[in-house]
């Protein structure tokens, strides 16, 4: 059928996967601080305070004091790049450019901040993508992360005239390929230390305890994947949860507390992974790698690694084109 002349140019129908990890300051200051942590404390799945009573106490107060102490955190792991979890986001879009074949087009987005998933959205719609995999990058499902990015992503549809046809990447704490991936870069990573750690920790990032009562999967994925990594490491794996905030019980043990009670128990040496984190970001280099350390050397220890997450490696990109891969099936052929 010829098109008539008038006819606005129509682009080939392609296929969108976008990446979405939780977000980043834009830069390193108490001010782009505050404007980030504004957005997030401020989405109701991650602060389940009603807003009366909760954002008089984070203008009043979290936002006077925290961007300040958050941002000297964020210095000490900024790079040329700028923030590690941008940078590396962007990194395993790049390395997925071509592994679904030529009519999928791979981008990437940030939950809070830029580039946003609305706008994200949008440019794939705008690119001829008549159908979009949602993939945020958390292994194990949680409210406050894989929900509230599809959330965002829901209402960016809310405004389109032409709405794409929508899957979400489901998590993926148990899939054999990602037990597999963390247990070939937590061998290759342990192979390298200059010793041999007493006690192996994964450290997840901790939620309310009040999210497991109320359903939220994210403890028993959590623990799924300490079990399942353990098991195929043939060593134990100690299961524990940082990053809590607030006076709220947190789900345990933390991390914290455990790096502070361990050299007394006669564990000298530790090495300690997230394997929540898709990415590398502040949970990870500065809470883990740079305070981690000093309060475990700070209470006796001897050794301390951390070890990386699976990032933009050779290894983690083949599990996420495994795992997107499979949530493809049928709109796509596998190359």
């Amino acid at each position: 059928m010829t098109m008539p002349p008038d006819h606005p140019a129509i682009p080939d129908r392609k296929v969108g996967v976008l990446l979405i990890n939780l977000g980043t300051p834009e830069d390193s200051t108490p001010k782009a601080v505050r404007t980030y942590l504004a957005e997030f404390l401020s989405d109701r799945r991650v602060v389940e305070i009603p807003p009366l009573v909760w954002q008089p106490i984070l203008r009043g107060f979290v936002l006077t004091t925290r961007p300040k102490k958050s941002a000297h955190a964020y210095r000490q792991v900024w790079t040329e790049e700028g923030s590690p979890l941008a940078a590396i986001t962007k990194a395993q879009a790049e390395g997925l450019k071509d592994a679904f074949g030529p009519g999928v087009v791979v981008d990437w987005a940030m939950r809070y901040g830029r580039p946003a998933i609305g706008d994200r959205m949008q440019a794939l719609k705008d690119a001829g993508c008549e159908r979009i995999l949602l993939a945020p990058l958390y292994p194990q499902y949680c409210a406050a992360t894989t929900a509230t990015a599809n959330d965002q992503a829901f209402r960016s549809l809310m405004a389109m005239r032409w709405q794409p046809a929508v899957r979400t990447l489901p998590p993926y704490h148990d899939d054999p390929r990602y037990i597999a991936a963390l247990k070939e870069t937590v061998e290759a990573q342990l192979a390298d230390l200059d010793f041999t750690p007493d006690a192996l920790i994964a450290s997840f990032h901790g939620m309310p305890e009040r999210t497991l009562r109320l359903g939220d999967p994210y403890h028993c994925h959590c623990q799924k994947t300490g079990r399942l990594l353990s098991e195929a490491l043939g060593r134990e794996v100690r299961v524990t949860f940082q990053s809590r905030f607030g006076r709220a019980k947190w789900l345990e043990p933390y991390t914290d507390a455990a790096l502070g009670r361990l050299p007394g128990e006669g564990v000298k040496k530790v090495a300690i992974l997230a394997p929540g984190f898709s990415a590398d970001c502040l949970e990870t280099l500065e809470e883990l790698a740079i305070r981690g350390e000093e309060q475990f050397l700070a209470a006796g220890g001897e050794a301390f690694a951390y070890l990386p997450c699976l990032n933009a490696t050779t290894t983690g990109i083949a599990m996420l084109r495994a795992v997107i891969g499979t949530e493809l099936e049928g709109w796509v052929s596998r190359p």
